[in-house]
C-alpha cells in the first residue's frame, strides 16, 4: 500500500508541476519528457506554438516573440540565427513522437495537424541542413526527452533537404514523407544507409510533376534493389502543386505505423550475420481520392503485404550475400519452404502466393565464379532442416536454374517433395551428367514434375517435351501447364493456381 501511495503521490506532483511551469493541459508521454517553455502562441486548432531562435555560432536555443503578422507562418531569420518552431499536441503520445518539417513551415499543413491530433509534437528549423540541425535535434531529444527516432516531412526542396540529413543522420529517423521531392546524387548514393537502419520511405507524386521521372521513380527503383521499405502514391492529373492530399489521414496513417518498431521477433535460422531487409511485389492499385476527384496508382508496403527477408553476409568486397531466406506473416504447418534456385523477382507471382500460403523461400548462395556449388546448397538444406523445417522442400528454377533444381534433387531425391520448373532447361553448371539425361533417380523415388511454360518458350520443344516423354516412360508423374500470355504479360489468375495448388497438395 505505501509503495502504490508514493506512485500517486509522484504523479500528482508531476502533473501540478507540469500545469504550474510546462504546458497546461498536456499530458505527458513519460518521465523524460520535459515541457516546453517560453513565448506561446495558438497554431491550427487551438495548439500551442513555442517559437525559438538558434544562434547560428554557438547553437544556442532561446524564446522568441513571433510577430503578429507572421499568423501560422515563420518570417526570415535576423542575420547570424535560425528560427525554431515546436508545436505540442493537447495529449502526447506514448514515446513522445515528433515530425520534422524540411522546409516551407505551413504549407499545406493539414498531415501535421492531423499528427498533432494524434498526440505527435510538430518541429521546425529553417533550413538547410547542417550542424544547425544536428543541434536542433539534439535539443528536442536530449533536453526535452522527444523520440529519438523522428518522422521527417518535406516538399519539394524540402524533400532535398530531409533525404540530405537523414543519408547522414540514418539511425536518426524512422520516415521519411517525402511529396514530389528531389534529391542530390550524394544522398542517391546513399540510399543504402536508409535501407540499412530501416527507414521507410513514403513518395506522395504528382503524374505531371516535373520531378517525378527524375527522382521519385529512380529512388523507388534503388530502394527496392536495396531491400527497403517504400511506397508511393502517383496522383494521376496533378503536377508539382498542390502537395500532399486534402484528406491526410493515409499519410498519417503510414506515419503513425513507421514509428512504432518492428513487433516480429528474429527467426532462430537467422543468426547474427543475417541482415535484415524487405521483399514485396511490383503490384500496383488504384485509390480513389475522393477530395481531389481523381485515382492515385499506389503502390509498395503501404498497399500489398510486405515480407521479411534475411541474407547471409559474406566477406565479398562486392556485396555479395549468401543464402537468403523470404518469410511469410503465417507459417504453414510442417513448415514447408521453397528451394529457389535462381533470384526471386518482384513479378514471382508464383513464390508471392505460395508466400501467402506460409511458405518460406530459400535462395541458396550463388558467389562462386562456377555458378551453383553443391556443398553450399547441401549446407542449407542443413540449416532449414536443422530449425524444423520440412526434410522434404520443393525445388524451383527459371530457365536453366531449373536445371540446377533438378540436379539437386537427382542427387537427393529423397529429400524433394516436387520439381516446379518455368520455362526450364534441363542444364547444370553443378553437374557433369544433363539432368535431362539422368531422370530415372527421380521417378523412382516418386517425385511429380510440374512445368509452367509460356508460349514464347524458347526450350519447350527441347525440354519440356523431352522431359515429358522419358518421365512418363519411367513411371514418373509431370503435369504441364501451359500459359496463353509470354513472360512479359502477367500469369493468368487461373495458371498461377493451379500451379499453387499442385504445389501445396506435394508438401502435406
Amino acid at each position: 500500500m505505501k509503495a502504490r501511495f508514493s506512485v500517486r503521490f509522484v504523479w500528482l506532483v508531476c502533473g501540478v508541476l507540469s500545469a504550474v511551469f510546462g504546458n497546461r493541459g498536456v499530458s505527458r508521454a513519460s518521465e523524460a519528457y520535459v515541457p516546453f517553455e517560453g513565448e506561446k502562441t495558438l497554431w491550427h486548432d487551438g495548439f500551442d506554438r513555442f517559437d525559438y531562435v538558434m544562434d547560428e555560432e554557438s547553437f544556442v536555443i532561446t524564446p522568441f516573440k513571433r510577430p503578429e503578422g507572421e499568423k501560422f507562418a515563420v518570417g526570415n531569420p535576423a542575420k547570424g540565427q535560425r528560427r525554431c518552431i515546436v508545436v505540442v499536441p493537447k495529449k502526447i503520445a506514448p514515446g513522445g513522437p515528433w515530425s520534422w518539417q524540411g522546409c516551407y513551415w505551413d504549407h499545406e499543413p493539414q498531415t501535421e495537424v492531423e499528427l498533432l491530433r494524434r498526440g505527435f509534437h510538430i518541429a521546425f528549423v529553417t533550413p538547410d541542413p547542417g550542424k544547425q540541425w544536428d543541434a536542433w535535434y539534439g535539443w528536442l531529444t536530449e533536453k526535452h526527452g522527444l523520440s529519438k527516432k523522428p518522422a521527417f516531412v518535406g516538399m519539394s526542396k524540402g524533400g532535398v533537404n530531409e533525404y540530405d540529413w537523414t543519408t547522414a543522420k540514418p539511425e536518426k529517423v524512422s520516415c521519411i514523407y517525402a511529396d514530389n521531392p528531389a534529391i542530390r546524387p550524394e544522398a542517391f548514393a546513399k540510399l543504402g544507409e536508409l535501407a540499412k537502419n530501416d527507414v521507410a520511405l513514403l513518395n506522395v507524386c504528382g503524374s505531371a510533376d516535373f520531378l517525378l521521372q527524375r527522382h521519385t521513380l529512380p529512388i523507388e527503383d534503388r530502394y527496392q534493389q536495396l531491400g527497403g521499405r517504400i511506397t508511393v502514391m502517383i496522383k494521376d492529373g496533378h503536377a508539382h502543386h498542390p502537395h500532399s492530399l486534402k484528406n491526410p489521414k493515409p499519410i498519417a496513417d503510414w506515419i503513425e505505423q513507421h514509428m512504432l518498431p518492428s513487433a516480429t521477433a528474429r527467426p532462430d535460422f537467422a543468426a547474427e550475420k543475417f541482415i535484415k531487409s524487405y521483399y514485396y511485389s511490383l503490384e500496383s492499385t488504384n485509390v480513389w481520392l475522393k477530395e481531389e476527384k481523381t485515382w492515385a496508382n499506389c503502390r509498395g508496403p503501404g498497399f500489398i503485404e510486405c515480407y521479411d527477408r534475411y541474407d547471409e553476409t559474406t566477406s565479398s568486397q562486392w556485396g555479395l550475400t549468401g543464402l537468403s531466406v523470404i518469410v511469410p506473416k503465417t507459417v504453414a504447418q510442417g513448415k514447408p519452404w521453397v528451394f529457389h534456385a535462381d533470384a526471386v523477382n518482384r513479378d514471382a507471382a508464383i513464390d508471392q502466393a505460395l508466400l501467402a500460403r506460409g511458405f518460406h523461400i530459400v535462395i541458396p548462395p550463388l558467389t562462386a565464379q562456377s555458378g551453383a556449388v553443391r556443398t553450399q546448397w547441401n549446407n542449407a538444406y542443413e540449416l532449414m532442416t536443422n530449425h524444423g523445417f520440412s526434410k522434404k522442400p520443393v525445388m524451383e528454377g527459371t530457365g536453366t536454374a531449373a536445371g540446377e533444381a533438378y540436379a539437386w534433387a537427382i542427387e537427393n531425391p529423397d529429400k524433394v517433395s516436387c520439381i516446379f520448373g518455368r520455362n526450364p532447361a534441363l542444364r547444370s553448371l553443378m553437374s557433369k551428367i544433363s539432368p535431362l539425361e539422368n531422370l530415372a533417380p527421380l521417378a523412382k523415388a516418386g517425385v511429380p514434375l510440374i512445368h509452367l511454360c509460356d508460349k514464347t518458350d524458347p526450350w519447350f520443344d527441347e525440354h519440356t517435351r523431352v522431359v515429358e516423354q522419358r518421365y512418363k516412360e519411367l513411371g514418373g508423374q509431370m503435369t504441364i501447364v501451359t500459359n496463353a500470355n509470354d513472360a512479359r504479360a502477367p500469369l493468368a489468375s487461373s495458371d498461377r493456381n493451379r500451379v499453387v495448388d499442385f504445389i501445396a497438395g506435394k508438401t502435406k
